[in-house]
């Protein structure tokens, strides 16, 4: 009993108890009780918005270079007379009709091996890839040259440049697609590539969009060459 209340019982009961009882020491106060520290975000959802906002962002650069890579390619070609679209500068140069052939094949080649095969095995680790800017940059320097395998050599597919343009278009459209609807992380799943090493799959994306403009730029030095048709 608090000796406040005590002292009351005082003026009702006997003079001893009311001694005995003033001896008895109050009851100290219950200490208040410490706060609860606030639980700390687990480490991934502290990660979670960042690594979000880089999926984004790759995403995003990658939609933007295919863009305009196809509208390069596409202005390379446009309004060639017959002539001009199978010109060879020499018997073992392709022509600008070989060039697209081999555009618009590698286009739909190098996606299906992307979903088929590459989705289904780990990627690189971050320190073991090369740069995204340093691939492309390596990519179209025409100093550099590279022989093409021989599923993605032109064998005359298309009769004609149109139907050429328009499967390119599709091929196009669907590489753009998948990277826009997929929902797996795509520097999480790559491939090996014979001159850059491990690439992840939004390096193979880039260089799908990175191998049109380098034979772009083949397409204009075909359009330099000695003899070529104006």
């Amino acid at each position: 009993m608090k000796f406040k209340n005590l002292a009351v019982a005082c003026l009702m009961v006997a003079a001893v108890a009311a001694s005995a009882a003033a001896q008895t020491p109050p009851t100290p106060p219950t200490p208040p009780t410490p706060p609860i520290p606030a639980t700390p975000p687990a480490p991934h959802a502290m990660h979670a918005p960042q690594v979000a906002q880089s999926a984004t962002a790759d995403r995003d650069a990658a939609v933007g270079h295919l863009e305009r890579t196809r509208a390069e390619f596409l202005k390379s070609i446009e309004g060639l007379t017959d002539a001009q679209w199978k010109f060879k500068a020499a018997p073992d140069r392709w022509s600008i009709a070989e060039v697209a052939e081999h555009i618009a094949i590698s286009e739909g080649t190098i996606l299906g091996m992307i979903q088929t095969k590459m989705m289904q095995v780990p990627g690189p680790k971050p320190e073991e890839r090369i740069a995204d800017d340093k691939m492309l940059t390596g990519l179209v320097d025409r100093t550099s040259k590279f022989q093409a395998p021989e599923v993605l050599k032109p064998v005359n597919k298309w009769a004609t440049k149109d139907a050429l343009v328009k499967d390119f278009n599709t091929a196009r459209d669907n590489t753009i697609q998948f990277v826009k609807t997929t929902t797996e992380d795509l520097r999480a799943h790559g491939g090996p590539h014979p001159v850059f090493k491990m690439l992840d799959v939004h390096q193979w994306i880039l260089l799908i969009s990175g191998h049109a403009e380098r034979h772009t730029l083949q397409i204009e030095e075909v359009k330099t060459a000695a003899g070529y048709p104006k």
